[in-house]
């Protein structure tokens, strides 16, 4: 560790004096280049995403492996792979710049990127859709989303006990375009486009994504979000989190839940619509109310 400080700064300092400024007068253009040569090394190989074995030491650490897992039951046999492997390829590819399953051939066929993960091979994209079609049920896709909560309290169990003083719960509703018509659950949106309306949870006090329904286009954003602030909330409170704070837009002010919420202990800031008999109440108050 102390070598390869020295090396990191031995570089910062060289390229610093290489890029400082010198007033010059050139009778020609700096880019210079002309014969570039090649060469393959035979013991070094160069990978351009160098944090994921970092990342996937964060995932096995806080106990995201094993947490997949086990509660994750999609596949009869592992030949060679388990489920948590077949998640966390599908996530590692996002985390790498891939936009799309088919992405997943470059990295299965990059050495490093093998070598960084530790793996011999990595499903290939027909595999890995194969694997996201076994998610057939509500409860297979539930299975995974209590492994990631559980590999998260693990997370949020060491923190100070500062970061439990409050969770805020930011929600809200993205349509999310897509360059198709026909594909499964899909359908055309308020603003005529065609795709999906996810709703989407987070915890404004880290930016982490609590949880992602997947809904059509044409459902409106409060849909079935309630139930997911309800499942959200038992969570946090397992945690050890003293206040829950949920925040939302005029659509999330469904007043069939605001009183069990409060009668919980549950603070909420949510708009609602200017209906005219709030307007006429709100104008008669006093300015210092």
């Amino acid at each position: 560790m102390k070598i390869a400080k020295q090396r990191i700064a031995d570089r910062q300092r060289r390229i610093g004096r290489r890029i400082k400024h010198k007033a010059e007068d050139r009778d020609e253009p700096m880019f210079r280049a002309r014969n570039i040569q090649f060469e393959f090394a035979e013991r070094t190989r160069a990978i351009c995403y160098g944090g994921i074995g970092l990342m996937h030491t964060l995932a096995r650490e806080c106990g995201l492996v094993e947490a997949i897992d086990r509660n994750v039951e999609l596949l009869k046999f592992h030949f060679p792979y388990h489920e948590s492997d077949h998640v966390l390829n599908i996530a590692y590819n996002a985390l790498t710049d891939g936009r799309c399953l088919e992405d997943l051939e470059l990295k299965r066929n990059d050495e490093a990127y093998l070598d960084a993960l530790g793996t011999k091979r990595i499903p290939d994209p027909t595999t890995a859709g194969d694997f996201c079609r076994r998610f057939k049920t509500v409860e297979q896709i539930e299975s995974l989303q209590r492994a990631i909560d559980e590999s998260r309290q693990a997370v949020w169990a060491r923190q100070p006990d500062e970061f439990f003083q409050q969770a805020t719960i930011d929600m809200d509703g993205h349509i999310v375009e897509t360059a198709g018509e026909c594909k499964q659950g899909i359908d055309i949106s308020y603003d005529g486009r065609w795709g999906y309306h996810p709703l989407l949870l987070s915890l404004a006090e880290t930016g982490e994504q609590l949880r992602i329904v997947n809904r059509a286009g044409n459902r409106p954003s409060h849909e079935g979000a309630a139930a997911e602030c309800d499942d959200v909330i038992v969570m946090l409170r397992a945690a050890g989190f003293r206040n829950i704070l949920l925040r939302g837009d005029t659509d999330y002010s469904q007043t069939e839940h605001l009183d069990r919420w409060d009668a919980g202990g549950i603070v909420f800031h949510f708009g609602y619509d200017a209906r005219p008999n709030l307007v006429e109440k709100a104008d008669n108050l006093e300015e210092s109310q």
